[in-house]
């Protein structure tokens, strides 16, 4: 049977109701989707047997009418969300072939509510990228132009999408690594308020500013996600106890928002002119629907990618300690032994480490043991910290007297393969307008309104309150219907 294609999930619900559809054949039709396009790299192993018992269970719930919430969503997972009995590797070689033992909070919530996880997709390694050409399993190809990075490090999740591999997928947003790959490749990504969704069950690259989001194909698939992954767990103490609202059942309001505008972020000669251009169209459009727009001074534009990297490095340099070769992972074959012909511990170390990471992790690790080293500790990572809450100070400051924070998400399109992975500088400015959201804990939405007379798509960026995921989702379904 040939399986349209589906654009939501309330379509896809539908289908299955009216018996227009099942799930095992929505799943069968994903799958052979998936491999028809594995030269993009999206996906490193799909999940086909445990995808497809779960697609006929949740086809038993339905005739039953007792399916969850998400039954029909065809789901995928970012390469370092964990899920029990299946391989988990943070594209990374010194995970080679590890399963993992439990599930993040996440996937035990999808499934719950009967959604169907259908694989794991690439990544850039660790998370530590922004084009996703730092995988130790090849890079990923962009499906809008496979000359270009889908961008990263959630770059397979989007590629899916935007492939139509999957109807949504899960990735991590660290610095902006859903939120660039989705304005890459034109879908919606989604980074909630930090602790607003459980990082248990999700691999650590920096812990204070990691967290898990959708990505999908419209703002209402990624409200009803986030209803079902949000929440206090008690494996994270980091998780937030607020209430989680119906985001879903926010729509349609009327509101009108007062809204900023960043001066800094708008006139930044990194911006490509057609952004800006379309930026202005989008504010002169909401003016006229009566919401209140007005130009915000932010003069600290240019310590947002220092302090993130800084901070980001240290808390890598830690979390990354645990893969050496000991007790799980890759150990290198080549480990000198001591003159009692055991294995030596320091080679053990050494040489699993330097095999096992690529070089932008050990590059990351470096930097971050170098900020921490004793005669540099205040100089760098103290004073980030301090400049940190400057920073968000500033932005909470701003949304004291306005409802969103309206900016980039990305300084231009997608770019070419190599265009920029020789100058870590530059690639490292990519996430320019996405690493304030954060530094700060904030709640952040690229959503795809533009596009570029390349016949690429870019983002366009909200930042909202910490914990105004309701209102930010419901604007944010206003503008793509709008705008």
């Amino acid at each position: 049977m040939i399986v349209k294609s589906y654009s939501s999930l309330s379509e896809i619900q539908s289908g299955l109701t009216n018996g227009k559809v099942s799930c095992v054949e929505l799943t069968q039709s994903y799958i052979k989707r998936i491999h028809e396009n594995s030269h993009l790299n999206a996906f490193l192993e799909v999940f086909e047997i445990s995808a497809l018992e779960k697609a006929k269970l949740v086809d038993e719930k339905v005739k039953a009418k007792t399916a969850g919430k998400l039954a029909g969503m065809i789901i995928a997972l970012k390469d370092n969300i964990c899920y029990k009995g299946h391989k988990v590797s943070a594209s990374s070689k010194i995970l080679e072939g590890f399963e993992s033992l439990y599930s993040a909070t996440v996937v035990e919530r999808l499934l719950a509510e009967d959604a169907v996880i259908i694989g794991r997709c690439n990544c850039d390694e660790f998370a530590m990228g922004s084009s996703n050409e730092n995988s130790a399993l090849g890079k990923v190809l962009n499906p809008l132009d496979t000359n270009r990075v889908p961008g990263g490090s959630s770059g397979g999740s989007t590629a899916a999408v935007a492939a139509d591999l999957c109807l949504a997928a899960l990735g991590t947003d660290t610095g902006g690594s859903i939120r660039q790959p989705a304005s890459f490749c034109g879908v919606v990504g989604l980074k909630p308020t930090y602790g607003r969704v459980s990082r248990h069950g999700a691999i650590a690259y920096a812990s204070s500013f990691d967290q898990i989001g959708p990505i999908t194909k419209n703002v209402e698939d990624a409200a009803l996600i986030m209803e079902v992954i949000a929440g206090k767990d008690n494996y994270d103490s980091t998780a937030s106890s607020e209430p989680v609202p119906a985001y879903s059942n926010n729509f349609g309001s009327t509101k009108k928002y007062k809204i900023a505008y960043l001066k800094d972020c708008i006139e930044s000669p990194g911006l490509n002119p057609e952004i800006k251009t379309r930026i202005h169209e989008i504010t002169t459009t909401l003016t006229a629907g009566g919401h209140k727009i007005e130009v915000v001074d932010f003069p600290y534009l240019d310590y947002l990618v220092p302090t993130y990297y800084v901070l980001t490095t240290a808390e890598a340099s830690s979390n990354l300690s645990r893969y050496a070769g000991v007790t799980y992972g890759y150990r290198s074959p080549n480990i000198a032994n001591t003159p009692e012909g055991t294995a030596s511990l320091e080679s053990v170390y050494k040489k699993s480490r330097s095999e096992g990471f690529g070089t932008e992790v050990k590059r990351r690790i470096m930097l971050g043991t170098f900020v921490l080293s004793s005669g540099y500790y205040d100089a760098y990572y103290s004073k980030a910290q301090r400049v940190r809450r400057l920073l968000k100070d500033k932005t909470n400051e701003i949304l004291t007297n306005y409802d969103f924070i309206l900016l980039p998400t990305t300084p231009g399109t997608a770019f070419e393969f190599g265009h920029k992975s020789a100058d870590p500088i530059a690639m490292y400015l990519e996430d320019i307008f996405t690493v304030q959201a954060n530094i700060t804990g904030l709640p952040a939405i690229s959503l795809p309104l533009g596009k570029h007379s390349n016949g690429l798509p870019f983002g366009i960026q909200l930042v909202a309150k910490s914990f105004a995921e309701s209102d930010l989702l419901s604007f944010s379904n206003h503008l793509m219907t709008s705008c």
